[in-house]
């Protein structure tokens, strides 16, 4: 029998940073645990989308860049050996009888399993391209969408477009390593947390708002000059650049798992307090589930999995009393 036809108690799907606390945290609870991540490696958009941006908001954990997090959480989900699954994406659900579930994959591999955690964050995610005729030529060279590595713009202008969390908080930790920053924002409010764009404000980053990026110039596939645009007056303001990034979000795509009947919201899945879906069996954390006064931070989507975990162990279980379960009543020791 291979891990295909073998039934299991929860099938996590996505790899994410919360896919991985829940898998932990199942393995705790002693279910028989999956994962299977629609990428070819575990951690999800951090480590492919912001490797080396630090993260703050984790209790305990002063700062940490995303690719050691990813790392740690890796680790973390292993302890108690879930089998998992990467490159392949659920396309089709089936229940049966029984209450269990075959999720069917995009290269017809079939899992069985008895409840289903949702850990898909917003899906499939694409960077919101720049709206500009000529700005995919750019694009493999100094044009970017993200970054990966902060020592590559070491020295150089970089002007960044965007005024949400990611935007800001690259503005912060380029400012000691590039020769100066820009940033343009087509509004005068940002979006991101206060006390980072207080700390942007307050240092060398030249804040522009409203502006928009207007025209990009260059040769040889790399941007040299950027004409900038207030959104109000309508005046240009030419740039020198050595490198541009943009952030203007992602474009979401929940896929096939949109149209499985279960209730959306939103563009996201809704569940009760107990990270149910209206499907039995079905539950949901971290970016993907909506419920009222959810936290949008990792440490909100922690908490989110051990609920969903207690409440697939009593799914299964429903007669079985449900002991409190602590970290500190495991011995993880060899």
């Amino acid at each position: 029998m291979t891990h295909q036809d073998e039934l299991y108690d929860v099938t996590i799907i996505g790899g994410g940073p919360v896919g991985l606390f829940t898998a932990f945290y199942s393995g705790m609870r002693e279910m028989k645990t999956k994962i299977i991540e629609y990428l070819p490696f575990l951690g999800g958009k951090v480590p492919y989308f912001y490797p080396e941006k630090i993260i703050r908001d984790i209790g305990g954990i002063p700062s940490i860049s995303g690719e050691k997090l990813t790392e740690q959480l890796i680790e973390q989900a292993m302890t108690f050996d879930p089998t998992v699954v990467l490159g392949e994406q659920c396309m089709h659900l089936e229940q049966h009888d029984d209450g269990t579930f075959t999720l069917t994959n995009d290269n017809g591999a079939k899992h069985h399993t008895r409840t289903i955690i949702l850990a898909t964050g917003f899906g499939t995610l694409k960077s919101v391209k720049l709206d500009l005729p000529n700005a995919s030529q750019f694009e493999e060279n100094n044009l970017d969408y993200t970054i990966k590595r902060l020592e590559h713009y070491r020295g150089k202008h970089v002007l960044i477009s965007g005024g949400g969390n990611s935007a800001v908080d690259w503005a912060n930790e380029l400012e000691p390593i590039a020769e100066k920053v820009t940033l343009i924002y087509r509004k005068t409010d940002f979006k991101g947390i206060e006390s980072n764009i207080t700390k942007m404000k307050n240092s060398s980053v030249d804040v522009k708002t409203p502006y928009v990026i207007e025209e990009l110039a260059g040769k040889e596939g790399h941007v040299e000059t950027v004409t900038i645009q207030n959104v109000e007056t309508k005046e240009t303001e030419q740039l020198s650049v050595d490198a541009v990034i943009v952030n203007h979000g992602f474009e979401i795509d929940l896929g096939p798992i949109a149209e499985w009947g279960m209730k959306m919201k939103n563009g996201s899945v809704q569940v009760d307090q107990e990270m149910a879906t209206t499907i039995p069996g079905i539950f949901a954390v971290g970016d993907i589930a909506n419920f009222e006064n959810k936290l949008p931070l990792i440490a909100g989507g922690f908490n989110e999995g051990p609920i969903a975990v207690n409440s697939a162990k009593l799914h299964i279980h429903p007669k079985e009393e449900l002991a409190h379960l602590f970290s500190t009543n495991m011995d993880f020791s060899e």
